[in-house]
């Protein structure tokens, strides 16, 4: 079989796992009640949810060769304005970016690369994202009044975020600098009534002394954005996601929705997580060791078994219009939980800082008159 035909042939076998056994329509994931439902006669079909794919991947392996496991699903499209790579099946067509909106798509010719190993599926339905989205713009106390009525809601996308996770057995060596307290008799002299006076007082001083040490701990499943085309502020503002909600990555799951294709490579993924790792241990250290004060003098691990997870996490994005000026706002697809940008009124932030400043001002007058 040619090279042109397989694909064709793996075309057919997708289409065929979320076709429609009543019509033959293509059926999309719904939130909902998690089925596959078609948009033409409404039937539904259930999806085995299952989570044994928990198989940890080699770092350092998949460092030395490059990963294509998921061009035999996906194909990638970049928007031409934003730069943001989206995965489609490969019979489907971008026609605008979901990050920035515009609709200057092409087809692009990189690798749809590392395949999921695990998603969170979307529990969040489009109606339910725009109402929670309604609740929390009339909740903008700074905002201006006539947001509530005149803004202008732009088109709201379902997407899947890339993330990865790592595990690390880790090892360090540690040098410390420990302080213990003690306290001296000092006597100073005092100007009292315009006359010397000898004072006594206890002043603490801080006894130093240097030691070394190992700690070892097993880090599991740290998990860290693998996208750069939404900003983080407005992703850490949506999360925690709760991952015991992590089932096997199925294609069904993604029908109806959009990917987004990994935009920070494995190797930074990692350098990210060593970050966090790297805290952890120096809180770690911080726990282990005794003393009045502590100061870490220097560390020097060892990051050993290295693996990695790729998972797809799910959100809603989209933005709203008011005064000609574009605001965007997320909903997490499995709590429902909003961030967003919004206009604020200068007006109102002023009254509020002069209410705040009245309020500490009457207070102060009325301990002084106290």
């Amino acid at each position: 079989m040619s090279r042109l035909e397989n694909e064709d042939f793996k075309i057919i076998e997708e289409t065929k796992v979320n076709q429609c056994l009543s019509c033959g329509g293509n059926a999309v994931f719904e939130p909902a009640t998690g089925t596959l439902k078609c948009p033409f006669c409404d039937s539904e079909r259930e999806i085995e949810t299952t989570r044994e794919n928990t198989i940890e991947h080699d770092f350092l392996q998949a460092l030395e060769k490059e990963n294509h496991s998921w061009d035999d699903e996906k194909r990638v499209f970049k928007c031409e304005n934003c730069g943001a790579e989206t995965l489609l099946d490969k019979d489907k067509v971008a026609d605008f970016c979901s990050f920035c909106g515009s609709s200057h798509i092409a087809t692009s010719e990189h690798h749809a690369g590392i395949k999921p190993a695990l998603v969170i599926p979307f529990r969040i339905t489009k109606e339910e994202a725009v109402d929670k989205f309604k609740v929390w713009i009339r909740k903008r106390y700074f905002a201006p009044s006539k947001l509530k009525q005149s803004y202008q809601l732009n088109k709201i996308t379902g997407t899947y975020l890339p993330y990865w996770t790592f595990d690390s057995q880790t090892d360090s060596s540690f040098v410390v600098q420990i302080g213990t307290y003690y306290y001296v008799t000092e006597t100073r002299t005092v100007i009292e009534d315009g006359k010397p006076k000898q004072v006594t007082e206890q002043v603490r001083k801080i006894s130093w002394r240097t030691e070394s040490g190992r700690y070892r701990e097993f880090f599991d499943d740290v998990l860290v954005k693998a996208s750069r085309n939404v900003a983080t502020g407005l992703i850490d503002k949506i999360e925690p996601f709760d991952l015991n909600g992590l089932v096997d990555y199925k294609s069904q799951y993604l029908s109806g929705f959009l990917a987004e294709r990994y935009s920070i490579p494995l190797q930074e993924g990692w350098h990210d997580a060593k970050g966090i790792i790297d805290q952890r241990i120096t809180n770690g250290i911080y726990g282990q060791v005794h003393g009045d004060v502590v100061n870490i003098v220097s560390v020097a691990t060892d990051y050993k078994a290295i693996t990695y997870k790729h998972l797809l996490l799910p959100i809603w994005i989209s933005s709203f219009v008011f005064n000609n000026t574009i605001y965007r706002f997320l909903v997490n697809g499995q709590t429902g939980k909003v961030s967003g940008n919004s206009p604020v009124s200068v007006l109102k932030v002023t009254v509020a800082v002069l209410t705040v400043l009245a309020v500490i001002g009457v207070v102060y007058l009325f301990t002084e008159m106290s």
